[in-house]
């Protein structure tokens, strides 16, 4: 315990997720994780579970499903892609990849990213920012030159922005880091309430 006078020690930040694209974004904020643990939770949207109620569940559930010590801070995050209401998950195989890549052909489309923090205190704080973003239309040997690079696969909506998909963007509007995987102006408001310091 400290006493007045003495400083108080940073929190240490645990990051619930094991992906290396929120590490790096995070690195942009000058913070590395003091450790990074994967949370184990059911991702299957609601029956009626609107894109936004969606990732804000599951950010705070991730967050709340990894042990957290007393001078440990978790952050944790989920993105989603939305065509009008519909949630658009991870692509079951290379098929349901084609099929979403043709949805966003030639349209808007929503990507919605959540972030939650629990502090030290044990205090939950929930954000989330929504981006609309347009594709070109699609042709057909675009697709095929897609799906063959293999990096739709593991990704909500089939595509990663910051990789070769980001050349079929015409348009975006919002925040470009919660398209890759979290709301950076949202995460640094959330962890300097949460005592970090970030200049």
């Amino acid at each position: 315990m400290t006493t007045a006078g003495e400083p108080r020690l940073a929190p240490a930040l645990v990051l619930a997720s094991t992906s290396p694209r929120r590490r790096e974004l995070l690195g942009r904020l000058g913070l590395t994780p003091a450790r990074v643990a994967a949370p184990d939770i059911d991702e299957t949207p609601l029956t009626g579970e609107q894109p936004v109620a969606y990732v804000r569940r599951l950010a705070e559930h991730k967050a709340r499903a990894v042990e957290r010590a007393s001078d440990e801070v978790v952050l944790a995050g989920d993105t989603t892609v939305a065509v009008g209401r519909r949630i658009l998950e991870k692509p079951a195989d290379e098929a349901d990849l084609r099929r979403m890549l043709a949805l966003l052909s030639g349209r808007r489309h929503q990507c919605v990213s959540g972030v939650c923090v629990i502090d030290r205190a044990g205090t939950v704080r929930v954000r989330h920012a929504a981006t609309t973003v347009a594709f070109k239309r699609l042709s057909a040997a675009e697709v095929d030159w897609y799906v063959a690079s293999g990096e739709g696969m593991g990704k909500a909506g089939g595509y990663a922005i910051q990789g070769r998909a980001e050349a079929f963007v015409r348009f975006l509007s919002g925040s470009h880091s919660a398209v890759v995987g979290l709301p950076l102006f949202e995460t640094r408001a959330m962890l300097a309430t949460a005592g970090f310091a970030l200049g």
